[in-house]
């Protein structure tokens, strides 16, 4: 089974008007990025992936804070619904701000909505990861085995914070809440060494390798990172969706060694890029198909 573990909420049901198509031009360097998408534009673009983990985040002004436009108020809405209509193929995780006062209050509707995990985005949201806030939420998460996927490391958003998204915050977390499911996305990049020595040390503590492979040196740089520290089992495929899809991702981690023709530099073996790909991601993040809240 293929799991895509970091993929945003498709922004239309229906095929989107031209009146409201937008593109960001800043994430890949190879073309620009249409923002918003169909449920059909999704299916299409993840055809490769067997199960999809969907989320929003819960900012203010989504398309300002993360250059994914879509209505705040229905940011968790909208990801329960996608994923009702297709269960077998989707599941979803809910965003909330740790600082808003109604936090957990709406932790618990989207639990009751079917969704059954978490993205949380300090850089975007605002909100220092280490706060007492932050850290009363994921208490709430560990208690109620929701896992917590953080992004982590870059952004071409001028007002995201860097600090709050340095993979070091992450392994502070994970000492304080040992039994949480943490999944550090895109490997921090570009400081994946961080992340490596982090997913290490903790057994529950995860990385993604979603937009990774669209910079060639950061992707090999990083992978041979966790081949060298014997810990590519705590790696996890995703794609960041509408970013890339599932099959650039598998197409560039088996495409990792093309830098390296004519070079003596140490290549990424094989294997151990397929066992990225076919990862069992839901059992490492206490997940199952299909399962209620």
């Amino acid at each position: 089974m293929i799991v895509d573990v970091h993929a945003h909420t498709p922004t239309h049901r229906d095929a989107v008007p031209d009146a409201e198509r937008q593109v960001f031009t800043t994430w890949r360097t190879d073309r620009p990025v249409v923002t918003t998408n169909s449920w059909a534009d999704f299916d299409t673009a993840m055809d490769a992936a067997d199960v999809t983990i969907v989320f929003n985040i819960a900012v203010p002004d989504p398309a300002a804070a993360t250059g994914i436009p879509h209505p705040p108020e229905r940011t968790n809405d909208a990801t329960a619904e996608f994923v009702a209509h297709d269960p077998s193929r989707r599941i979803g995780f809910m965003s909330v701000d740790p600082t808003e006062p109604d936090a957990f209050d709406e932790a618990e509707r989207c639990r009751e909505l079917g969704l059954v995990g978490v993205k949380l985005g300090p850089n975007y949201q605002n909100f220092d990861p280490l706060g007492d806030e932050a850290l009363a939420f994921y208490g709430y998460c560990e208690r109620n085995a929701l896992p917590i996927v953080f992004h982590q490391g870059a952004s071409p958003i001028r007002a995201a914070p860097l600090r709050y998204t340095y993979p070091l915050v992450t392994d502070e977390v994970a000492l304080r809440f040992p039994e949480l499911r943490i999944v550090m996305a895109h490997m921090g990049h570009p400081w994946g060494k961080e992340t490596v020595v982090t997913i290490r040390k903790h057994p529950h503590v995860y990385a993604d390798v979603s937009s990774i492979y669209l910079r060639p040196w950061v992707c090999y740089e990083s992978l041979l990172a966790a081949v060298e520290w014997g810990c590519t089992h705590k790696l996890l495929l995703g794609s960041d969706f509408p970013i890339a899809n599932t099959g650039e991702a598998i197409a560039g981690l088996r495409a990792v060694n093309s830098i390296l023709e004519g070079t003596a530099l140490p290549r990424v073996p094989g294997e151990l890029i397929e066992g990225i790909i076919h990862a069992d991601a839901l059992s490492a993040l206490g997940l199952s198909v299909g399962a209620p809240a």
